[in-house]
């Protein structure tokens, strides 16, 4: 899992400059499925963070710093940042790994499992929220960015970059929420002595 996850990293930097929609599929591919995969492949080990720093690391404080990282690289001045200087683009997709490893690592973490399902669906409502946002807006939010596929305008790179968000980012993290919880309601009681 590891290795995979690894493996995607470069195709989320790559896909990152090729519009709107490249940049969200990039996004996603390290957020939703690159961090969780590298976060499986180092639990119980001296890599994962959640093992190494159990008070820190935990899924709650996790959720807010990927809603921070995430709103706060999606806020138009920054998008555009991030656009213009490549340095900062290595930057905010290399924060968006860091974040997503860690809120991963986080929930799969044995001691967190209740509080995991929690910080999951909590990030399901804001990358959802953020996603339709994106989608939905009337006017570009962001300057328009070139390498847009499919022949799409400005306008139209951004919403699919939005559903792309919405469709990859909240179906992981609801998936990975509802995947806990049914961990969770299988295993056996506790018998109180």
């Amino acid at each position: 899992m590891l290795l995979v996850g690894l493996a995607l990293v470069p195709a989320g930097w790559t896909l990152a400059r090729l519009g709107m929609t490249g940049h969200m599929a990039g996004h996603m591919a390290l957020v939703a499925v690159a961090a969780p995969l590298i976060a499986f492949g180092i639990t119980g080990t001296r890599a994962d963070p959640a093992g190494r720093w159990p008070r820190l690391v935990t899924p709650m404080a996790m959720m807010l710093l990927e809603l921070v990282t995430v709103w706060g690289w999606h806020l138009p001045a920054m998008r555009n940042l991030s656009h213009q200087l490549a340095p900062a683009m290595i930057i905010e997709q290399a924060s968006f790994l860091v974040a997503g490893v860690l809120l991963w690592s986080a929930v799969v973490h044995a001691s967190n499992r209740a509080a995991g399902i929690g910080a999951l669906l909590l990030t399901t409502m804001h990358m959802t929220l953020l996603g339709v946002l994106i989608g939905l807006a009337p006017r570009l939010l962001y300057h328009a960015m070139p390498g847009a596929p499919f022949g799409l305008d400005p306008l139209a790179d951004q919403q699919m970059g939005g559903a792309v968000m919405l469709a990859i980012g909240a179906g992981s993290y609801l998936a990975g929420g509802l995947a806990l919880l049914a961990g969770l309601l299988r295993r056996e009681p506790e018998k109180v002595q």
